[in-house]
């Protein structure tokens, strides 16, 4: 055997680079047999994936990778063992910052066609922070975000862009390269979004928690009706994989039950639980009155895993959130508001189920604390968004619609964007009808991009083409707002009639808030700016103001220092 792999090993160094397209397969399916050991830190893997040729031509080298700290064990067809490369292939997908990789060569695999693949594989997966500390994050930051561990006492494994568990075939991905991991991981969503997966989670005969102890228990986001763990082992199945990231958690869990979600707390942490449980309660009806979303009946049951250090970094995919429940009551309401949006409006499109999930928060912090506090909340977030912008129309703009709302993979890009498009959307057409063209959506009805703008038109009585275009199909970067004059003139009959001049700089056009500031109180208008050109707004204001100002915050900018302007009051 070991000539053949050393054969097998020199044979793949002179084929050309071009012969192994790593993202050629997608996988269709999964159904696999695994064994978790917390007291030995092993995961155990057994199973069949089923593999299509996404490519246009024949494909006869498939690539398999799983995380650095498994190993290959065997790979077969009906039966029968394939010889296989195994080697390192570094990649940040993985919190260790590289797979295993198996190179298989098969008979050629025609376009459109699939092929089984019988596959083991084992190892240990204990915390691993080298991904992050060798990209420069402090050690201690590192830990609370790349926490995934199997362990003694607690185990939580998230999937692929943390720990690749099941068998997954990627390009290269590296955190250095700013968006590169969460684009990698994104295209995998995309080309897995209509997989299934059937996982037979396991304990050892012999482990007392697992078989013997009801309050521990097994779990993975698969969205189906609560399970009881009674055995070492419990069935897990997913029709679709859609935006779901398989995970598993293992722990001494006890509950707190509300109508639409389950909570799962580690018993120290019994107040944090009855504190998520509260904020639960007084978010679900003002998210749903908010997205207008009342008479939605959420699919599914959202389950709240603790995570036992109130410093980790809190993740959602699927119908889990995991988090520490011992945080301050802000933290956990911005939490429940997101799970409760996620649950009240799904969608298959992720710039509508993401970014309403944000906007939810930032709309909900509006309801506690007032304009200033959400729009606070808003900019808090831009600073990814702005650098990712510039990096954006740097690039031809043939990339403007990969990398637009609706196209582009990276989930933290997208999320960020469109928190802000559902924002700027309200303020353009109003509380009325922005709830009523949401109440309107039907996720089984959209099919066509322009679905979504076809309710809000409706609704608002209004052409927003312009905007959609802009800030949903294409990728147009950020408005770049100034005030170029103000003329402001006496009304015979008092007060003053201003003039406000605002060029936009930016390639993407906005409707923002002009205001005048006076010596006592405001007045506002809103005015829309295209890209690349300039606007005008007349504005009534009582006395003669001291400072104009564009834009409230609300509008993401990529330069918001010449928002102001002093105005002479000699003139």
């Amino acid at each position: 055997m070991k000539f053949f792999w050393v054969a097998g090993f020199f044979c793949a160094l002179v084929l050309p680079v071009s012969a192994l397209d790593r993202e050629a397969f997608s996988i269709t399916r999964y159904d696999l047999n695994a064994t978790v050991e917390p007291e030995q830190q092993r995961l155990a893997v057994r199973g069949t994936i089923t593999l299509r040729n996404e490519s246009d031509a024949p494909q006869k080298n498939i690539s398999l990778q799983i995380s650095s700290s498994l190993s290959w064990l065997s790979i077969k067809v009906n039966g029968k063992p394939l010889e296989f490369l195994s080697q390192a292939y570094t990649s940040d997908i993985d919190h260790s910052g590289a797979l295993s990789e198996a190179i298989v060569t098969v008979q050629p695999i025609s376009s459109g066609k699939t092929i089984d693949l019988e596959v083991a594989y084992e190892g240990t997966i204990s915390q691993d922070t080298t991904r992050l500390t060798k990209v420069g994050v402090p050690a201690e930051t590192a830990r609370h975000s790349d926490w995934d561990q199997i362990g003694r006492a607690f185990t939580a494994v998230r999937g692929i862009g943390y720990v690749t568990w099941y068998p997954v075939s990627t390009e290269a991905a590296s955190l250095s390269d700013r968006d590169s991991v969460l684009a990698t991981v994104g295209r995998w969503k995309q080309r897995e979004s209509q997989a299934e997966m059937k996982v037979n989670l396991c304990l050892p005969a012999n482990s007392a928690e697992g078989a013997s102890n009801p309050q521990f228990e097994m779990f993975m986001n698969d969205g189906g009706a609560e399970k009881n763990v009674s055995s070492a082992c419990e069935t897990y199945a997913f029709s679709q994989l859609g935006q779901t990231v398989p995970l598993f958690v293992l722990g001494n869990y006890s509950k707190v039950l509300r109508q639409d979600a389950i909570i799962h707390y580690l018993p120290e942490h019994k107040s944090g639980a009855d504190d998520y449980a509260l904020a639960l309660d007084q978010a679900t009806p003002a998210v749903d009155e908010l997205l207008a979303a009342r008479e939605r009946k959420p699919s599914y049951k959202s389950e709240v895993l603790d995570l036992p250090d109130a410093q980790d970094a809190a993740f959602e995919s699927g119908n889990a959130l995991l988090i520490p429940l011992l945080q301050n009551d802000t933290g956990l309401l911005l939490a429940a508001a997101r799970q409760v949006a996620h649950a009240a409006f799904p969608s298959p499109r992720l710039w509508i189920s993401e970014g309403l999930a944000g906007y939810a928060q930032a709309a909900y912090m509006q309801n506690q604390k007032g304009r200033a506090a959400a729009i606070a909340y808003l900019q808090g977030h831009r600073a990814a968004l702005v650098q990712s912008e510039k990096e954006n129309l740097a690039q031809a703009d043939a990339k403007a619609a990969a990398h637009s709302l609706i196209n582009d993979p990276d989930q933290f890009y997208v999320e960020t964007k469109a928190m802000n498009v559902w924002w700027m959307l309200r303020d353009m057409v109003g509380e009325t009808a922005f709830a009523e063209a949401l109440r309107n959506y039907n996720p089984a009805e959209d099919k066509d991009a322009y679905y979504m703008q076809k309710l809000f038109e409706a609704r608002a009585h209004r052409e927003l083409a312009w905007f959609f275009d802009d800030w949903v199909y294409r990728d147009r970067g950020l408005p770049e707002l100034r005030i170029l004059s103000v003329y402001p003139r006496q009304l015979v009959g008092g007060g003053y009639l201003v003039t406000v001049t605002v060029e936009n700089s930016g390639q993407a056009g906005a409707e923002t808030p002009v205001t005048l500031h006076m010596a006592e109180g405001e007045s506002t208008e809103r005015l829309v700016v295209p890209g690349n050109s300039k606007a005008s707004v007349r504005i009534r204001a009582p006395m003669l103001p001291q400072e104009a100002t564009v834009n409230d915050g609300s509008v993401p900018e990529a330069n918001s220092a010449n928002d102001s302007f002093k105005i002479n009051v000699a003139e």
